[in-house]
């Protein structure tokens, strides 16, 4: 990635703070985008100081305006832009049964979901069909592979993701531009802290619990984002990988009577 402009939102934490590093380390100029000025800011430096080039811009990506803003930023600090990865997204708290959720909190899922891949898309797409060159990549999740019980609406907007990817590449591929996803599973982010989540008994299960015997780590999902980003896979657009150890290989989700206020487990527990 010699000498390429990456924007990653949600870049500076996770598996998004995961992927600017790794794109810098493989020689791009990362923006960092993120509604977190802090710890944008300190993400930044500490690729700055290894030598890497790496810049923070902050702005809340489910905002026309600010997008709109952080897109004109780029242009005119470099002039180009060759990869975006729309990595912001949230399950935003736990809903109970779908019958009972108020539409609130749709339009909350909707917008820190999919609404955003929308508007930083639209902003920076026509970048790269000035070069007739970039790579996009979208973050969703294995739920949005799978049945899940639990959020069908968070579920929804997931699956868009990927659909939208899909379409997207399709109409794009005549611009030099492709377009790919991930779709993570029984990974360590800030919104899942399986560390601190996980009890003594499931901590011991992740080699019943998951093919590849552990927990992810955002590091393992920022592996495959650059190989999406990259000419590595030149001739891949349309697809989401999924980035998930192999669970939504080897099951699912199941009924459980053993979590408090909850009726399904994806864990390998008694249900």
């Amino acid at each position: 990635m010699a000498g390429h402009v990456a924007v990653v939102t949600g870049g500076a934490g996770g598996i998004g703070a995961a992927t600017s590093r790794l794109f810098a380390q493989h020689g791009a100029r990362v923006i960092i985008a993120d509604i977190d000025a802090e710890r944008a800011h300190r993400t930044a430096d500490e690729i700055a100081s290894s030598g890497a080039a790496a810049q923070a811009m902050v702005a809340d990506v489910r905002e026309a305006d600010q997008v709109g803003a952080l897109a004109d930023s780029v242009r005119a600090a470099y002039g180009r832009l060759d990869v975006l990865v729309n990595n912001v997204g949230h399950w935003v708290r736990h809903p109970g049964s779908f019958a009972d959720t108020d539409p609130g909190l749709w339009d909350e899922l909707y917008r820190v979901n999919l609404h955003h891949v929308f508007l930083v898309t639209r902003a920076f797409l026509p970048m790269m069909v000035e070069r007739r060159a970039g790579a996009i990549v979208n973050v969703s999740s294995v739920e949005g592979l799978r049945g899940y019980p639990e959020d069908p609406v968070y579920a929804a907007f997931k699956a868009a993701v990927i659909h939208f990817t899909r379409s997207l590449a399709v109409q794009v591929g005549k611009d030099g531009i492709r377009v790919n996803a991930i779709g993570p599973d029984v990974t360590e982010s800030r919104q899942v802290p399986y560390s601190q989540w996980l009890s003594p008994e499931e901590q011991s299960q992740w080699p019943q619990w998951v093919p590849v015997g552990r927990m992810g780590l955002p590091e393992d999902q920022a592996r495959v984002i650059l190989f999406l980003a990259s000419d590595l896979s030149a001739f891949v657009t349309g697809h989401t990988i999924p980035t998930d150890g192999g669970t939504g290989a080897a099951g699912g989700w199941f009924r459980s009577s053993r979590r408090a206020g909850r009726d399904w487990t994806n864990r390998p527990v008694d249900p």
